[in-house]
């Protein structure tokens, strides 16, 4: 009975990927025997032993395997096992097998090691008593590398090596099969019989040759199944008696496939096969496969010339590969130095990626790009919209850790990019740091596949022998519309992506350093610049006192002696050391701005406010101002400095009022972010709006000092104060129209804790990124 295979409860990747490495069967062509070292006694043999050495598998456990081989032959073999670890370099041994009497049996032993530590003897039947001689090998390679040296094409270079292994051994059909990304494959060239049906430019799925069975392929150059209608003979005993689990069988030549591969072949009409594994950069690139519709033997000899050609021929693949591509890596090497290059000589990197011809986009062939850095998204080209690309971010974040990520249909993988796949169906990205990255992007374009048989229905569950997966039968060509897919990424774009990871990394890094470096030296000319005016002040308060008395105790004592003149210089003088006094204490209050707000504490704004308005009491009533407020908050600030900055600004509208009745009013109105946005309000005699910015520099004064008296420090106090806060000041006003100064102040106490945990639910529901 055949089920859906998304039946509830089934686990269909463990159906999918089944443990074939500890299979514990084997082809019965041959016979497996596992050793224990050094004696070499058999642990494991397979059942079928009893047809060759006429004893039965379970009479031949624990006995040195010297009972059932030549001993002279022997004692040479275990010499070459412990004189070298690569044990390729004495296979095969050609080996003769005691039946009864003096009746030998001649066999190609081939020996390895497993990952357990245990050694696996393989045998299998010689088709001749002597190994193939090196010159015959090498005529046979020579005839193809002859052939393939002729040809500059890459494409026509793969048809000829089809032909030639064809050549070589005599297969019906031989193919070159190609991998992509996501473990589907297509066959790129062909060579067949003309009675068979052609599977050139035809795509496979992934589950034709599942993950497990890649994993082996590119453990084993070559695999060979002579017969696919074989009953595969079982391991005794079918645990290791030592490791009491399965003998791992990876690199067996012998070993058994799984049954539904044998079902796939049977659907294929394939009698027996050899499969030569195409590794490139230690990946599977692609297979050589090999078809007969009828069984057939290939010797070992004749299989390692196989494992040689494919390893010879395929570095020229890989070699041809990179030619073709030499002029677009040279090209996209320019553009990798020209954007290097761009980024050093710019202040923001970022500027130096999207300012300039060439741009980030000519990197990766990509028709939009964006540097997500910091909280902030720069874009070029056409890409998805800023909340979208956010979302995108943080899911890159939470996925991906490899050092670069590529899909040529994101949708697949994050299903909300379907909504943009006009422009990012494609994506490359690359990390520069955690929350950092640059993307690049491509649009989904519509493609026709062609697919031998329907890669939706690749195989389908079986119950009626117990639950196993069962291949499909067909395997004519099937067309499918792939849509939410872009061109494929090119590896040499990958590569280039990475490259320029690195120098931006390096980039930044050196700005980072320059920039503390900078900061460093910055607070230290700052710290001796508080120093100095510090001290200058204390140190220019007493020659000034000494002035002031000398001068005052010159008018004393020779008051009847001086004329109005000299007593009118006397006045000047003293008012002279007067001014200069209040210059000094308003610089040593600048000074000590910074010093004193190095931590800042809960503070209740009245509280500030009342002490500010208690030291303006005179002032206030000598003006007649009308002062009034809302409720204020309570902040995060220093309350001396909070007192000063009301002081200052109160007593610089008291200063500056007009004809009118003074009114002043103070309030404060809560912030978006994390902050209160402070008024102090007067109807004074206004500024024009021109200076709003002179205002608060240091010495600036809009106004003569006879008409208004000051050193022009008390704004530029306020404005310290402000900064020191992590806040900003401005003002607006109008000439005849009074002034309202506004500063920002960070929120404190219950505001902040409810402001965070509105920012936590946000965060956790994804929104206000």
């Amino acid at each position: 009975m055949v089920i859906d295979f998304q039946a509830q409860g089934i686990d269909i990747t463990r159906l999918k990927e089944p443990a074939i490495h500890t299979f514990n069967q084997i082809q019965p062509h041959g016979i497996l025997i596992v050793l224990a070292e050094p004696d070499l006694t058999i642990l494991q043999i397979s059942s079928n032993a009893i047809a060759t050495f006429g004893i039965a598998a379970e009479q031949m456990l624990q006995r040195p395997l010297s009972e059932f081989i030549d001993p002279f032959q022997l004692e040479r073999i275990q010499t070459g096992l412990t004189a070298t670890e690569d044990l390729d370099i004495i296979n095969p041994v050609k080996l003769w097998v005691r039946k009864k009497g003096d009746e030998y049996s001649v066999f190609d032993g081939v020996f390895h090691r497993n990952i357990e530590g245990f050694l696996i003897l393989e045998l299998e039947p010689a088709l001749t008593q002597e190994n193939i001689p090196f010159l015959s090998f090498y005529h046979l390679a020579r005839a193809s590398i002859n052939r393939l040296e002729e040809t500059s094409n890459l494409r026509e270079f793969c048809q000829i090596i089809v032909q030639e292994v064809r050549n070589v051994t005599g297969f019906d059909r031989v193919m070159l099969y190609k991998f992509d990304n996501d473990g589907h494959g297509s066959v790129i060239a062909e060579e067949k019989l003309d009675s068979m049906e052609p599977y050139l430019g035809l795509h496979f799925p992934e589950s034709d040759i599942p993950r497990p069975a890649r994993k082996l392929f590119a453990s084993n150059w070559i695999r060979l199944i002579p017969d696919s209608h074989c009953e595969p003979v079982t391991l005794v005993p079918a645990i290791n008696p030592i490791s009491k689990e399965p003998t791992e069988l990876t690199n067996s030549i012998l070993r058994s496939a799984a049954a539904c591969h044998f079902e796939y072949l049977h659907n294929m009409g394939v009698g027996a096969s050899l499969t030569i594994s195409l590794i490139k950069d230690q990946k599977l690139w692609g297979l050589i496969a090999c078809h007969h519709q009828t069984p057939m033997y290939v010797s070992y000899e004749l299989r390692k010339a196989c494992e040689f050609l494919g390893r010879m021929v395929f570095s020229e693949i890989a070699s041809r590969e990179e030619t073709e591509d030499f002029a677009y890596r040279r090209q996209l090497a320019y553009v990798q130095s020209a954007l290097v290059e761009y980024m050093s000589q710019e202040e923001n990197f970022v500027d130096g990626l999207i300012k300039h011809k060439p741009n980030l986009l000519n990197l990766a062939d990509a028709q939009g790009a964006a540097i997500c850095f910091g909280n902030t998204c720069t874009t070029i080209g056409k890409t998805p919209v800023a909340e979208d690309l956010n979302f995108l971010v943080q899911w890159l974040k939470n996925n991906v850790q490899e050092e670069v990520f590529y899909t040529d249909s994101l949708a697949q993988v994050y299903p909300n990019a379907e909504r943009f796949k006009h422009v990012a169906s494609g994506l490359l990205a690359i990390p520069i740091s955690k929350r950092n990255y640059v993307l690049w992007f491509r649009p989904e374009v519509i493609q026709t596949v062609n697919w031998g048989g329907d890669p939706h229905n690749a195989y389908e569950l079986n119950q009626e022998n117990g639950l196993r997966l069962c291949p499909r039968k067909s395997f004519q060509l099937w067309q499918e519309t792939v849509s939410l897919t872009s061109l494929p990424w090119k590896q040499v774009e990958i590569k280039a992506a990475l490259e320029l990871r690195k120098a931006i990394v390096n980039i930044v890094l050196r700005q980072a350093d320059e920039l503390a470096q900078l900061a460093a030296d910055l607070e230290r000319s700052n710290a001796e610049l508080k120093k100095f005016a510090y001290v200058a002040s204390h140190d220019l308060q007493e020659p000034l006192n000494q002035v002031a008395n000398y001068v005052q105790l010159l008018e004393m004592r020779y008051q009847s002696q001086l004329d109005a003149d000299a007593k009118e210089f006397i006045n000047f003088a003293v008012e002279g050391v007067s001014l200069m006094q209040t210059l000094i204490d308003d610089v040593l209050a600048y000074s000590k701005v910074e010093m004193q707000g190095v931590e800042f504490e809960l503070t209740e704004v009245d509280t500030a406010l009342d002490r500010a308005l208690g030291n303006l009491r005179q002032r206030i009533t000598e003006s007649g101002a009308k002062i009034s407020r809302d409720p204020l908050p309570t902040v995060m600030a220093d309350s001396t400095q909070l007192m000063q900055l009301f002081q200052n600004l109160i007593g610089n509208a008291i200063k500056f009022r007009s004809d009118k009745p003074l009114e002043i009013h103070i309030s404060a109105q809560r912030q978006e972010e994390d902050e209160w946005l402070f008024a102090v309000r007067d109807n004074g005699m206004g500024i024009e709006p021109q200076f709003s910015d002179r205002i608060f520099v240091i010495f600036q004064r809009l106004h003569p000092r006879d008409e208004y008296p000051g050193t022009g420090m008390g704004l530029a106090i306020c404005k310290k104060i402000v900064e020191c806060h992590r806040g900003r000041i401005w003002v607006e006003s109008q000439l005849g129209a009074g002034a309202t100064f506004y500063f920002t102040l960070p929120v404190g106490g219950r505001d902040r804790e409810r402001r965070n945990g509105r920012k936590a639910q946000n965060d956790l529901f994804g929104r206000g990124q």
